[in-house]
């Protein structure tokens, strides 16, 4: 049953790069790689590959700038190729770069794929471009580090900036006689409290599985800092060392705590948001692109004044600080050596001068520190509270293990994640198969 889908979906990455090669006709393709083609500027159509909502701030701003680049430069589109799906859109992406097809403009993460990419001399480096604009000490270091390859260099461009929080009920916390957990290891304490007073502890997607995927981050980032997964994903570090142990012990302590929902496996990103926003669950671990649910009017006025939010715990022995922890500034958008003229490197710093100040206007994060955030009518104190903490972070970066290991292994330790935590699996087995896993995709994926 595999096999056809496949097939249809290089099928369809082939149409689509005989389709964005025709939206690329008339670009200069010198592939130099220079940040500065020489030429005029002559109006023509761009593309972007995105993988975003089609209706988010991103895309509603990127629109809006466009709009007003054409309204001065008569002939100029930008042409948006959306695929909010992320394993679809990574089938099209590696299909066009295969095909040497890719667009003007794409998105991706710093993956060995991207930094294959970039070591052939097919994107611009965003770091020398970014300085070439007088742009680059704008933004924030955790933005830009986000975006970073292994080695240090930049070809993605940030255009988010996100924390992530343990948003938690203090009602709920009062009637089962919990505090705000001070370490890590507090947490199957306070999930067995919270069971024993007939309340739900955490609400977790857990039909997406990265949101699971995030609890085996976080032992192993405090206790040995960001280098553990840099070292794990390359097959250079084990599962079965100590800060993996720490993880996996963990995560099947909050399975027989019972700190997820019941069924959690086959609970979706809404409802996981609405057992916390309607009460039912005491602690909910997300981002702040979700300040307008979770810290506005638009909270369920039964709980609104009960919400607030704590840090991921740290403690005396920890490797990181406790204003160090997930803070990603989403998939970066590349630059094509390939199509870049001085259209694109005039349009690019066109928008990226105006981008920060429209989308702070949304409310929401920019990935600069040069503007202010407009905190909406109607929020809660937590909102404004959220947005200043952006800036007193930390340098290190928790990263999210989805955007760092091979696919392979990264699909299997969200399944056995599932398992371990439902009890289906041992600590030993899933240190095994995991071990075995990253053993035998690691190394070729990262060579």
């Amino acid at each position: 049953m595999k096999k056809p889908i496949r097939t249809a979906a290089v099928a369809a990455g082939v149409a689509l790069a005989l389709a964005l090669a025709g939206c690329s006709a008339g670009a200069s393709s010198s592939g130099s790689g220079s940040i500065s083609p020489s030429g005029k500027i002559v109006p023509r159509q761009i593309s972007w590959l995105l993988s975003r909502p089609a209706d988010g701030g991103v895309i509603t701003v990127m629109k809006q700038i466009a709009a007003d680049y054409a309204a001065k430069h008569p002939g100029f589109s930008l042409n948006l190729i959306t695929t909010p799906d992320r394993p679809s859109y990574i089938q099209k992406y590696e299909t066009l770069a295969a095909a040497n097809k890719l667009p003007e403009l794409f998105d991706t993460d710093a993956t060995p794929f991207a930094q294959k990419l970039a070591k052939q001399g097919r994107m611009i480096d965003v770091a020398k471009l970014l300085k070439s604009y007088g742009l680059y000490n704008e933004y924030r270091p955790a933005a830009l580090n986000y975006q970073r390859f292994d080695d240090g260099s930049l070809y993605m461009v940030p255009f988010e900036f996100q924390e992530e929080f343990f948003w938690y009920n203090k009602a709920l916390f009062q009637k089962a006689g919990v505090s705000v957990p001070a370490t890590l290891d507090d947490f199957p304490a306070m999930c067995t409290a919270l069971r024993k007073a007939g309340i739900t502890p955490i609400a977790i997607d857990g039909q997406d599985q990265w949101p699971l995927e995030r609890y085996i981050a976080y032992q192993p980032f405090r206790v040995a800092g960001p280098s553990y997964v840099q070292t794990l994903k390359t097959g250079k570090a084990k599962f079965s060392d100590a800060p993996g142990q720490k993880a996996i012990n963990w995560l099947s302590q909050l399975g027989s705590a019972k700190c997820f929902e019941n069924g959690f496996s086959s609970v979706g990103y809404s409802d996981a948001q609405a057992l916390f926003t309607s009460g039912k669950a005491a602690v909910y671990n997300i981002g702040t692109w979700e300040l307008s649910s979770l810290a506005t009017d638009k909270l369920d006025p039964s709980v609104r004044n009960d919400v607030d939010y704590f840090t991921l715990p740290t403690d005396a022995n920890s490797a990181t600080a406790a204003n160090e922890f997930v803070s990603p500034s989403g998939i970066g958008m590349a630059v094509s050596s390939k199509t870049f003229d001085p259209l694109v490197r005039d349009f690019l710093k066109f928008a990226l001068t105006r981008y920060p100040a429209l989308i702070a206007a949304t409310g929401a994060l920019s990935p600069t520190s040069n503007v202010t955030t407009t905190i909406p009518a109607g929020a809660t104190p937590l909102y404004a509270k959220a947005v200043a903490q952006a800036d007193n972070l930390g340098t290190k970066l928790a990263m999210p293990w989805d955007t760092q290991l091979d696919p392979t292994t990264n699909t299997r330790l969200q399944q056995e994640l599932t398992l371990l935590v439902q009890g289906n699996t041992t600590p030993a087995e899933f240190t095994s198969t995991m071990d075995d896993t990253l053993a035998q995709n690691a190394p070729k994926f990262f060579n």
